[in-house]
C-alpha cells in the first residue's frame, strides 16, 4: 500500500525550503546515512566576537558543531591551550562544546577575561571558532566632586558637562530633576553626542537647582547618578543680540572616521541670540533620500548603512537674524573586512578536482591568510593535491587523505573575518532518501511536485521516467529541478500514474518509485444567493457541492467569517442553511465553505432583513450565469461541453453563448466559440491543435446577457501540423541587388504545434531556374541577396512545426531592388498658351531603361535670372511631378515677360533618372501688379503731390500710369470722378487748383500694352484757409492719410474765441430767418441753392429693386459712386426731413464760404458709416466744437 502525500498550494514554501537545504554541498545527515557517512565539523553556533557578560551571572560560552563521527572540543585561552580539567568552575556540555563558568559559587568574572577560541575535531578535519573576547560589563560611579552654582545673566549661552563614567558597554545619558522627570528639550536647549547639556541662550525659566545628569546601564541594569547643578538666570535687561557661533565642534574644520555598515552620527550645536537654526548639506553631493535623518531637531545627522560612497565634506550652517557661520566635517569610511565570496564546502569523489574561494573585500584592502585543520597552512602537512594562488586553493586529483577543514581569515586594521570550509572526498554510490511508493494526489490544473531527495559522490544525475517502459521525461511539458524534484506545472487527468526517480553515477545506480493521483477540484455548483426577506419569514441558501468522488468534503456555514449563532431558529442539511423567523440580528454574510483534504472553496450571499411589505411584482432581469461546466468526449479536434442554465429571472433563456480561452498562447483573453439555442444545455465544439483550451458560457434572454459562467477545467489539445500559411507575403527590394521577402507571421494559435518555423522560396518568373529554400525560424522577414536588379520573382512562403508541413502556397510575384533609371525623356517641346501658361510634351524612355517601377515623369523649371541678380542668390528651381506614362503637362503659374528654361526627368521608386537637355521659353506680356506704394505729399490750399514706386511685377513694359481721383464730402458723398494720363516714367505727380480743405480719394494703377493692372487706392485731404479757418482740421483724417501740413493748437488763441463767438452768432441769426421762411413756407437759401444747382450726376432708382445708389467703399477699390438721400420727384419724408439747420451739424465736413453761406450738402440723419481700416477716430477739432455748440 503506498504512503499517501496529499499535496496542496500551501505546501509550495516547504518544497522551496528543502530544495535549498537539499543543493547545499553538506552531507544531509539522513538517518539512512550517518551510520556510514562521514563528514568533517562543521561550526553551527558560537558566542559573539565581542562578547560582554554579566557578572552577576554564570559564564557560558557557546561553541556547537555537528560532523559524523561527532566532534570533540578543546578550547584556548589568550593564545595557549585551556584545560578545563584544572578549573573545578569550568564545565563543558555533553556533546558539545559550550562552556559554563559558575561564577555564582565562587569566583570573579574579572579572573576569567580573556580571548577564547574553540576547537571542534574529528577523523576528517578540525573546524574552529571566532575569537571570542570574554569581558564583563561595568558600571562604575561618578566620582566625587563639588560643583559651584552658576549665575548667568538672561541671553547668555551655557553648556552643562555630564561627562559620565566610563562603562562597558557605554551608558545611555540623559537629564532629569529630582522627580525623575525628564527636561524638556528645543531648539534652545539639547543634549549633545558626549551627554553634555547645550543651552544656546538663558531665559529665566531656566532658573532651577536640580539640573542632575544620568547614566544607564542596560547590561547590568543600573543607573548612575551625577551631582545636581544649580542655575540661575538673571531676569536683567537680556543680553545684546548676537550671530551664531558653534559651541560643538570647535573651529572651522573638524574630521570625522566611522566604518561601512554603521551609522555615521554628525553633530553641530551652536549659540546665538535669536535661537540659531541648524541646516546640513554635503558638498559636491546629495545627501542620500532614504537613510538620512535629522535627530537633535536638526542639530544630528544621522546617515544608516553608511557605505564608502558617503565618504566626503559635510557642511552645518548655523543661522540667526543676525547672521550665519559654517563648519566643514571631513568624513571618511573605513571598512571592516566583508564577504565577497566566502568559501564553500566541497563534496568531491576520488579523482575530482574542485575549488575553494574567499574574498573579502575592506578598507584598507584585508589580508587573506589560510589554515587547514587549524593550522596556519605555512606551517600544516603538505598535500600534493592542494595549490595555493592568493584567496583561491585549487584542487586537483583529490584522495581521501585530501580531507580537511581549511579557514580564511581576512583581516585588517579594523577587523576580521574567519570561514570554516571542508574538503570532503567520499566514493558513494547513489542513494535516494526519498520514502519508496509515496501517493501523491493532487487537484487537477494545478501543480504536482515529485520528491526524489539523492546523495552520491561523484554527484548523481537524476532522470524521471512515466510508466514501465515510458521513456526519460523532458523538461518541454516537465520541469527538472537540480534536487531531484520533478515538477508538472500543469497536472491533468492524464499525468496521473506511477512516476520512477533514477540517480546514476560511476560507482553505481539507485531508483525509486512514486505514485501520482490527479483528483477534481471542488467545486459550488449552486451557490448561496443574496436575500432580501421580511422580519418573520423564513429564508434558505442553497450550496450545492461537487467534488472528486475519492474526497469527502466537510460543508460548514459561517456567518460573517464566524460560527452560526447557538439558535434552533438555524437548521443545516445537506444543501441547505434554513433561518426561520427572522429577525433584524440575523442579517449579515451567510458563507458556505467546503473542505477536502487537498483543496477548499466557498461561497457568500449577504441577508438583508426588511419591514414587511405587500408582495411585490415579479423582477424580470438577465439570467443568472450557467454553471457546473464538464467536458466530455475528448478528442483530438472536438470535445463535447455540458452545463447547467442558471435561473432566467422570469424572462425564458433564448440562446447560450460558448467561449474559449487559450491559456498558453494569449491567456486571459476570451474568443466567441458557438451560440447554441436556450433549449441546449451541451454543444459538440471544434478545437483547434495544441491550445490549452477553457471555455465558458454565458446565456442570453429579453432583458439581456447574464455574466460569464466559470471556466471550465483546461483541456490541451494534441499538435498538427499547420493547417494556413502566413499572409500578406511580398517581395519587395530595398537594394539593386537584394529582394526583401516579407510576411505575416502565424499567430500561436495557427501554429498548431511547437516549433513554428518558415519555408521561404524563390526564383525568377521569366527564367527556368530551380526553387531556392531556406528554412527560417519564427520571424517575418528574409533578406536574398545578390539579385539582378529589378527582376520578376516568384516567392513561396510554407509555415512548418515539428510536426509537419502546411499545405502548398501559391505563389506571388515580387521584384527585386530597384536602381536610378539610366535613360533621360527626349524630344522635350513647349508651348505657350498665354503668359502664365506653358504645355510641355517629351517623348518616354524605354521601360527597360526605368530600372524600377515607373512612377511619372518631373519636370524641373526656373526664371532665368540677371547676371546682377544670379550673383546675389540661388536659382530657385520649382518642380512638377505628373503621375504614370504620361507625355505631356501644364505649367501654371508662370511669371509674364519673363524667360524660362526647364528640364524633364523619369522617376521610379529609387529616385530621380538623368535629366533632359535644359530647353528655354519666354513668357509674353502680361497686365502689371499694383503700383509698390502711393503716398501724398507736401499738401497746400489747392495742390496735392503724390509720388509712388513703380509696380513689383511689371509683366511686360509699362506704357502709362492712370491716375482717377475724386472729391468727398462730409456725408461720403462723392463729386465728379477726373482721369489723368501720366508717362510711365514719372514716378511723382502734382495735382493743382484742388479745392481747399477738401477730401480726395485716388486711384493708381500700371499699364502695358497688353492691359491695366491692379489699383491702389489712397485718400488725403488739402489745407485749410488760414486766412479765414486757420488751424480747422477735418476730424476724420485715417492714419496713414495725408494730413494738413500745419496743425496749431488754436483752442487756445483770443481771436479763435472771439471768431467762434461770431459764428455762433450767426447761426442763431439764421435759425430765426430759416424759421420765418419755414413758416411763410417759402425756400432759405440752402434750398435755393441745391435747386438751382441740382447735382448731374445724382444717381437714378435703381429700376429692378427700387433702392438708391449708396455711397461705398468697394473692397475692389472701385470709383465710389455718389447716392440721393431723396426721392426722384424732390419730395422729403417727414422723418427724413433735412429742413432743421440743426441737422447740418451732423456733417463733420460742413463748413461756411467767406460769405457765411453753407456749403456743405445738408442729409438726414444718418449714423456715421466705419472706416474701411484704414480712418481711425479723432479728438475733435475745432468744427467740432462749434458744431456741438450750435
Amino acid at each position: 500500500m503506498p504512503k499517501k502525500k496529499h499535496f496542496s498550494a500551501g505546501r509550495v514554501p516547504l518544497i522551496l525550503f528543502l530544495c535549498q537545504m537539499i543543493s547545499a554541498l553538506d552531507v544531509p545527515l539522513d538517518s539512512k546515512l550517518l551510520g556510514d557517512l562521514v563528514q568533517p565539523p562543521t561550526i553551527t553556533q558560537q558566542s559573539p566576537k565581542d562578547y560582554i557578560i554579566d557578572p552577576r551571572e554564570n559564564i557560558v560560552i557557546q561553541c556547537e558543531a555537528k560532523g559524523r563521527p561527532p566532534p570533540s572540543f578543546s578550547w584556548t585561552r589568550n593564545g595557549t591551550h585551556f584545560d578545563i580539567d584544572k578549573d573545578p568552575l569550568v564545565t563543558m556540555k555533553p556533546g558539545s562544546g559550550t562552556l559554563v563558568i559558575n561564577i555564582l559559587s565562587e569566583g570573579k568574572a574579572e579572573t576569567y577575561e580573556g580571548v577564547y577560541q574553540c576547537t571542534a575535531r574529528n577523523e576528517r578535519g578540525a573546524a574552529i571558532s571566532n575569537n571570542i573576547v570574554v569581558r564583563p560589563s561595568r558600571s562604575p560611579l561618578w566620582t566625587k566632586e563639588r560643583l559651584e552654582p552658576i549665575t548667568l545673566r538672561n541671553g547668555q549661552s551655557l553648556v552643562l558637562p555630564c561627562r559620565p563614567p566610563i562603562g562597558l558597554p557605554p551608558a545611555i545619558i540623559f537629564w532629569m530633576d529630582n522627580s525623575f522627570q525628564r527636561l524638556p528639550q528645543s531648539e534652545r536647549v539639547s543634549q549633545g553626542l558626549n551627554g553634555d547639556l547645550y543651552f544656546s541662550n538663558v531665559l529665566p525659566e531656566d532658573t532651577r537647582e536640580d539640573y542632575i545628569c544620568y547614566a544607564r546601564f542596560n547590561h547590568t541594569q543600573t543607573i548612575q547618578q551625577k551631582q545636581p547643578i544649580s542655575l540661575k538666570v538673571i531676569s536683567a535687561k537680556p543680553s545684546k543680540e548676537r550671530p551664531p557661533t558653534f559651541l560643538t565642534p570647535e573651529g572651522n574644520e573638524s574630521l570625522k572616521e566611522e566604518l561601512r555598515g554603521n551609522v555615521l552620527s554628525l553633530e553641530c550645536i551652536a549659540e546665538g541670540l535669536p535661537t540659531p537654526v541648524i541646516y546640513w548639506i554635503k558638498e559636491d553631493g546629495t545627501l542620500p533620500v532614504n537613510r538620512t535623518f535629522y535627530r537633535n531637531f536638526k542639530k544630528t545627522l544621522q546617515i544608516t548603512q553608511v557605505s564608502e560612497a558617503d565618504s566626503g565634506n559635510y557642511q552645518c550652517i548655523a543661522k540667526n537674524t543676525l547672521g550665519a557661520v559654517h563648519h566643514t566635517i571631513s568624513v571618511t569610511v573605513k571598512a571592516a573586512p566583508y564577504w565577497i565570496s566566502a568559501p564553500q564546502n566541497l563534496v568531491l569523489s576520488p579523482g575530482e578536482n574542485g575549488t575553494l574561494i574567499c574574498r573579502a573585500n575592506g578598507n584598507p584592502k584585508p589580508r587573506i591568510g589560510w589554515l587547514t585543520n587549524g593550522v596556519p597552512v605555512e606551517i600544516a602537512p603538505d598535500d600534493p593535491s592542494r595549490k595555493i594562488d592568493g584567496d583561491t586553493i585549487m584542487f586537483s586529483n583529490v584522495q581521501e587523505r585530501s580531507s580537511a577543514v581549511y579557514q580564511c581569515n581576512a583581516s585588517n586594521e579594523y577587523g576580521y573575518l574567519l570561514a570554516n570550509a571542508f574538503v570532503n572526498v567520499l566514493a558513494e554510490p547513489p542513494r535516494i532518501l526519498t520514502s519508496a511508493n509515496i501517493l501523491y494526489q493532487v487537484i487537477a490544473n494545478r501543480p504536482a511536485l515529485l520528491d526524489c531527495a539523492f546523495f552520491g559522490s561523484p554527484l548523481p544525475t537524476i532522470e524521471w521516467f512515466k510508466g514501465t517502459k515510458g521513456r526519460a521525461l523532458h523538461e518541454d511539458i516537465y520541469v527538472l529541478h537540480d534536487n531531484g524534484t520533478l515538477e508538472i506545472p500543469v497536472a491533468q487527468k492524464d499525468s496521473a500514474g506511477t512516476y520512477t526517480c533514477v540517480a546514476r553515477n560511476k560507482l553505481g545506480m539507485a531508483k525509486n518509485e512514486v505514485h501520482l493521483e490527479i483528483k477534481d477540484p471542488t467545486r459550488i455548483i449552486k451557490q448561496p444567493e443574496y436575500a432580501v426577506v421580511q422580519r418573520g419569514s423564513k429564508v434558505s441558501f442553497e450550496c450545492k457541492v461537487k467534488h472528486d468522488d475519492t474526497l469527502i468534503p466537510t460543508i460548514m456555514w459561517l456567518k460573517d467569517n464566524g460560527e452560526l449563532p447557538n439558535d434552533e431558529r438555524f437548521s443545516v442539511d445537506k444543501d441547505h442553511l434554513v433561518v426561520t423567523d427572522v429577525s433584524d440580528d440575523d442579517g449579515g454574510t451567510y458563507t458556505c465553505a467546503a473542505n477536502t483534504t487537498l483543496d477548499s472553496v466557498s461561497a457568500s450571499a449577504g441577508l438583508r432583513v426588511v419591514a414587511p411589505t405587500p408582495t411585490p411584482a415579479p423582477i424580470y432581469d438577465v439570467p443568472n450565469p450557467p454553471f457546473d461546466l464538464e467536458l466530455t468526449n475528448q478528442l483530438d479536434k472536438s470535445v463535447q461541453l455540458t452545463w447547467t442554465p442558471g435561473d432566467d429571472n422570469n424572462s425564458p433563456i433564448t440562446k447560450f453563448i460558448i467561449e474559449y480561452e487559450d491559456a498558453m498562447h494569449e491567456a486571459g483573453i476570451w474568443h466567441h466559440q458557438a451560440e447554441v439555442s436556450g433549449t441546449q444545455t451541451t454543444a459538440q465544439l471544434t478545437l483547434s491543435p495544441y491550445v490549452n483550451y477553457s471555455f465558458r458560457v454565458m446565456a442570453e434572454n429579453s432583458i439581456g446577457r447574464s455574466v460569464p459562467s466559470e471556466a471550465s477545467e483546461q483541456y490541451l489539445t494534441k499538435a498538427a501540423e499547420p493547417d494556413q500559411n502566413p499572409t500578406s507575403v511580398e517581395g519587395i527590394g530595398t537594394e539593386p541587388d537584394n529582394l526583401v521577402i516579407t510576411w505575416k507571421p502565424l499567430n500561436g494559435f495557427q501554429s498548431n504545434g511547437p516549433g513554428l518555423q518558415y519555408k521561404v522560396s524563390w526564383r525568377q518568373k521569366d527564367g527556368d531556374d530551380e526553387w531556392t529554400s531556406v528554412v527560417v525560424a519564427n520571424v517575418s522577414k528574409y533578406i536574398v541577396s545578390g539579385t539582378p536588379t529589378f527582376v520578376p520573382y516568384l516567392i513561396k512562403v510554407q509555415a512548418l512545426n515539428d510536426v509537419g508541413f502546411a499545405p502548398e502556397p501559391a505563389a506571388v510575384m515580387g521584384h527585386s531592388g530597384e536602381d536610378l533609371p539610366m535613360v533621360a525623356p527626349g524630344n522635350v517641346r513647349v508651348n505657350v498658351v498665354n503668359s502664365t501658361l506653358a504645355e510641355v510634351h517629351w517623348d518616354p524612355v524605354p521601360l527597360k531603361s526605368v530600372r524600377g517601377h515607373l512612377q511619372g515623369y518631373r519636370i524641373y523649371y526656373w526664371k532665368a535670372q540677371s547676371s546682377s541678380k544670379r550673383n546675389r542668390r540661388h536659382i530657385e528651381k520649382k518642380i512638377l511631378t505628373f503621375q504614370g506614362s504620361k507625355t505631356h503637362g501644364m505649367l501654371p503659374g508662370l511669371q509674364p515677360y519673363s524667360h524660362y528654361t526647364l528640364n524633364v526627368r523619369v522617376v521610379n521608386g529609387k529616385g530621380e533618372g538623368p535629366a533632359s537637355t535644359d530647353r528655354a521659353f519666354h513668357t509674353p506680356e502680361g497686365v502689371p501688379s499694383a503700383p509698390s506704394s502711393l503716398k501724398i505729399v507736401n499738401p497746400t490750399l489747392d495742390s496735392l503731390t503724390l509720388e509712388w514706386d513703380p509696380p513689383s511685377h511689371p509683366n511686360g513694359v509699362l506704357t502709362e500710369y492712370t491716375l482717377r481721383y475724386q472729391p468727398i464730402n462730409s456725408t461720403h458723398e462723392l463729386g465728379p470722378l477726373v482721369d489723368l494720363k501720366i508717362p510711365a516714367n514719372k514716378t511723382r505727380w502734382t495735382l493743382k487748383h484742388l479745392n481747399f480743405s477738401t477730401r480726395y480719394k485716388f486711384y493708381f494703377y500700371a499699364q502695358t500694352s497688353v492691359g491695366s493692372g491692379s489699383q491702389i487706392t489712397e485718400e488725403a485731404i488739402t489745407t485749410v484757409d488760414e486766412g479765414k479757418m486757420a488751424g480747422i482740421l477735418p476730424p476724420d483724417v485715417g492714419a496713414g492719410k495725408a494730413m494738413a501740413s500745419r496743425q496749431v493748437d488754436i483752442a487756445t488763441q483770443g481771436w479763435f474765441i472771439g471768431l467762434m463767438c461770431a459764428v455762433a452768432l450767426l447761426i442763431l441769426i439764421l435759425l430765426i430767418v430759416c424759421f420765418i421762411r419755414r413758416n411763410k413756407g417759402g425756400k432759405y437759401p440752402v434750398k435755393e441753392k441745391e435747386d438751382a444747382h441740382a447735382d448731374p450726376e445724382i444717381q437714378p432708382m435703381k429700376e429692378d429693386d427700387g433702392t438708391f445708389g449708396e455711397y461705398s467703399d468697394a473692397e475692389d477699390h472701385k470709383p465710389l459712386k455718389k447716392g440721393s438721400r431723396t426721392p426722384s420727384d424732390r419730395t422729403v419724408k417727414k422723418e427724413d426731413s433735412d429742413d432743421s439747420l440743426v441737422d447740418y451739424g451732423e456733417g463733420v465736413n460742413g463748413q461756411f464760404n467767406e460769405d457765411g453761406s453753407f456749403i456743405g450738402q445738408y442729409s438726414g440723419k444718418k449714423e456715421k458709416e466705419p472706416a474701411e481700416g484704414n480712418e481711425s477716430s479723432e479728438a475733435p477739432s475745432p468744427v467740432n466744437a462749434m458744431n456741438s455748440f450750435v
